[in-house]
Formats: C-alpha cells, sequence, structure tokens
C-alpha cells in the first residue's frame, strides 16, 4: 500500500474550525475527535486530532486481545486510534467480572482511519492515501452544525447506588483498609437516564463549554458514544520517553471569588489526606513502569503538582521512564493496565473488591482512549468524567469515583463524586438547541 501522504491548509478561526471538523467527522459510523481545549502543557502533541472512517478494524472481547493488538498493529503499520475499556483486567490482572454492562463497548476496538486530521498553529493537516486531500478540505470548510434540538424522552436521573448504601459501602472498604487487605482503593458509582433521545454532537459542545478538559473526546463506534471531559493522561510514549500522569486529590473551585479559589487550592496542596492517596498511586504507578522501562530509569518528575481545571483543582503527580527497546507499544499498555488512579494498590485484592461492591462493569470508563502512531508513539487518556451513550438501547450513563483512603470520610467522598458529574446532570436536565 503507498504512504499515507498529508497535506496542509491555513484557516484562520481555530474554534470555528474544530466545530466543523467535529460535526463533519460525526457523521462517520466510527470516529475519535481528541481535543486538547487549548489547555497549556509541553506534554501535548497537538491541539486536536482526529481518526475519521475506517479502513481496517479490531473489535475483541478480553482473553487474548492484547496478542490480536499485537499482530493487528503490526500488520497494518499505520496509524490506530481506540480503546482499551477497564474490563481488560480479567486478561492483564486476572480478575474477571460478571456484573451487567448497559452501554456493551467492545473491551478493546482500535481502527485504521480512512482520513486523518490535526489542527495545530493556524494549520489543519489531512492525511489519507490518494490525492483528495482538497475535495475533503472542502467537504469541511463547507459543513454546517446539523441544528438539533434534544429530544429528551426522560431526564429522570437514577443512581444504580442509594446515598445510604453508598455510606455502608465505604464503611465496609474502611473495615477492609484497617485490616490491611488494601490500602487505598478507586470505588466508583453509576448514574444513568433510561429511554432517552439526544444528540451527542450538542451534547459533547455544551459539555465543552462547561468543563473543557486537555484529554477531551469525541468517540463514535457504530451506536455508541463516548462523550468524553477528561484531564488525566493515563500513559504517553515519545521514542525513549514514557510517562504517566495520575490524578489523585479533588478541590471544588469558586471561580467568582478568586481570593477563596486560591484558598481552596493551598487547602488541597497541604492536605494529608489527598498526598496519601495520591503518593500511593505513585508507588503503584512506578511499579507499573518498572515493568517495561529499564532498570533505574523511573523518576518522578514531579509530585504533588496542583492544576487547575474549569470545575476543579486537582493533584497531579508525573513519573518518567525509558521503555524496554523490545517491547512492543500494545505490551507496555498489557503490563500496567489497568492504570493506578482507577484502581488502588495491591491491585489485584482491589480489583476483587471492586468486583464484591460495585454494581454494574464499568467497561469503557476508567479505560484509555488514544492513539498510536506508525513509529509506535502514543499518547492514552484515562476515561473519566464522561457521558456514555447507547443509541440503540436509549441508554446514557456516567460514573464518579474516588480514592478511598483509611483517612477518608464517606460524607466526603460521596460529595466529591456529586462534585465531580454535577456538569453531567445540568447538561441533562437543561436541554440546548443547537
Amino acid at each position: 500500500m503507498a504512504n499515507r501522504q498529508f497535506v496542509s491548509f491555513p484557516y484562520s478561526d481555530q474554534y470555528e474550525i474544530k466545530q466543523k471538523v467535529l460535526n463533519w467527522s460525526s457523521r462517520y459510523d466510527t470516529c475519535c475527535y481528541l481535543d486538547n481545549q487549548q489547555y497549556a502543557s509541553n506534554e501535548n502533541s497537538y491541539e486536536c486530532l482526529a481518526g475519521v472512517g475506517e479502513i481496517a478494524r479490531l473489535e475483541t472481547p478480553s482473553g487474548n486481545a492484547f496478542s490480536q493488538l499485537k499482530k493487528f498493529s503490526r500488520a497494518q503499520n499505520d496509524w490506530l486510534f481506540g480503546h482499551f475499556s477497564f474490563d481488560l483486567k480479567s486478561e492483564t490482572e486476572n480478575s474477571p467480572s460478571f456484573l451487567p454492562d448497559h452501554i456493551r463497548f467492545p473491551d478493546l476496538f482500535f481502527f485504521v482511519p480512512e482520513i486523518i486530521l490535526t489542527i495545530l498553529n493556524h494549520e489543519i493537516q489531512i492525511g489519507l492515501f490518494g490525492n483528495h486531500h482538497q475535495e475533503i478540505w472542502d467537504e469541511i470548510k463547507n459543513t454546517l452544525p446539523e441544528r438539533k434540538q434534544d429530544i429528551r424522552r426522560s431526564t429522570i436521573v437514577q443512581k444504580r447506588i442509594s446515598h445510604d448504601e453508598y455510606i455502608g459501602i465505604i464503611n465496609r472498604i474502611l473495615r477492609h483498609i484497617q485490616r490491611g487487605d488494601c490500602y487505598e482503593i478507586n470505588f466508583c458509582q453509576e448514574f444513568f437516564v433510561e429511554n432517552t433521545e439526544l444528540d451527542p454532537v450538542s451534547i459533547f459542545e455544551s459539555l465543552n463549554r462547561i468543563s473543557p478538559s486537555p484529554f477531551s473526546a469525541f468517540y463514535k463506534v457504530d451506536s455508541k458514544y463516548l462523550l468524553c471531559a477528561s484531564p488525566e493522561r493515563y500513559l504517553k510514549r515519545t521514542g525513549d520517553r514514557i510517562l504517566s500522569q495520575p490524578i489523585k486529590g479533588t478541590s471544588a473551585r469558586d471561580i467568582k471569588n478568586i481570593a477563596h479559589d486560591e484558598a481552596l487550592k493551598a487547602e488541597l496542596a497541604v492536605s494529608e489526606k489527598d498526598r496519601a492517596e495520591n503518593v500511593m498511586v505513585v508507588d503503584l504507578v512506578r511499579n507499573d513502569l518498572s515493568k517495561i522501562c529499564e532498570t533505574n530509569s523511573v523518576q518522578v518528575a514531579e509530585l504533588f503538582g496542583i492544576y487547575s481545571f474549569a470545575q476543579v483543582h486537582q493533584m497531579i503527580s508525573t513519573i518518567v521512564g525509558k521503555p524496554l527497546a523490545h517491547l512492543h507499544w500494545s505490551e507496555m499498555i498489557r503490563d500496567s493496565f489497568p492504570m493506578g488512579s482507577m484502581t488502588g494498590a495491591p491491585k489485584r485484592r482491589v480489583l476483587e473488591l471492586i468486583e464484591q461492591y460495585e454494581k454494574t462493569k464499568r467497561g469503557l470508563f476508567s479505560g484509555a482512549l488514544g492513539y498510536v502512531k506508525p513509529n509506535q508513539d502514543f499518547d492514552f487518556n484515562v476515561v473519566i468524567r464522561s457521558l456514555l451513550y447507547n443509541r440503540m438501547e436509549r441508554y446514557l450513563a456516567w460514573f464518579a469515583g474516588s480514592g478511598i483512603t483509611v483517612n477518608s470520610s464517606p460524607e466526603k467522598e460521596y460529595e466529591e463524586c456529586l462534585l465531580k458529574v454535577s456538569a453531567f446532570e445540568n447538561i441533562i436536565k437543561n436541554p440546548t438547541i443547537t
């Protein structure tokens, strides 16, 4: 097959061109639109990156998914976009789940896009086979948003776990921690709406306005959608450098009162509970990266960094290492998955407790979404702060979790979960016309 060719075209208005790319991409059965939302970071490679349409796909359940992915990647030798579901833990950690799954994303899905779009520095690059770049560019430029009104047959938000049941579960988890069964566990709960119809593009745009985040994503696989406002990177590889940036530690913001907002930020920075939670995850990530990196190359580049987003302040640490040269990129994911920030320590025991106390499969939530380049460089987020929608089943869900440690207060953990999903409930209950 001939090489994929990239051709650049200038644009003047970044917000406008992003909207056009999003609306144009969403018309395909398969698309992955990744948006940095102009978040300033030395680690970001693109302002916006999209894989649209598909030349080939790999869709497989957990079992031997990673070996299939390795073969698929080598056979294609091209860009790949796709996801790893949390339930691949049954393969990587021998921890199967028998809980119900109402969204039903595949455990693993990757595709070779027909068209690749990159946006950076007043220039859009279009990558495809053949010489139809101008035709594609003209289509994108002439794309108008489809003005739809969300049809909400139901806006009744239901909780899979009631408040009282949640408090009871956290108290039981605290007893596990006190007995030494584990040190930290990320416990998640599901919120959902049944019998609902909505326009995923308009919901995603509303989410971006309320909560712009550096790992935002609009992801469509047939009739299933992920509308993601994640602030967290799972794993990025650039040449002989790999890094992970786990988030543990969350504080509300007060953007109407600068002094109070700064006080909340400072309070998070010195919080003993959040620091303990963060450092435990850092140790877990260091251990995971040591499996895939050269001896003594894994270092903590930043510990307890405080970063501000639209809705919350977050405590983020950065761990880097030099990956083993003989490992295929898929093996680097396999040997560190699922990520420590969404499990806990020790990982195997914590996964057993997650299965025991949670009520539904996490599915794509707590998994990872991203891209891989032909040279095996890759970048994957952590799928959090996300809406998941199965259009065929008319089922919408979102999850929230927090890290439970010996110092956790069940009520405060519950409040943290509600804080993390407050934007979603606001969007769902207030339909807009776009």
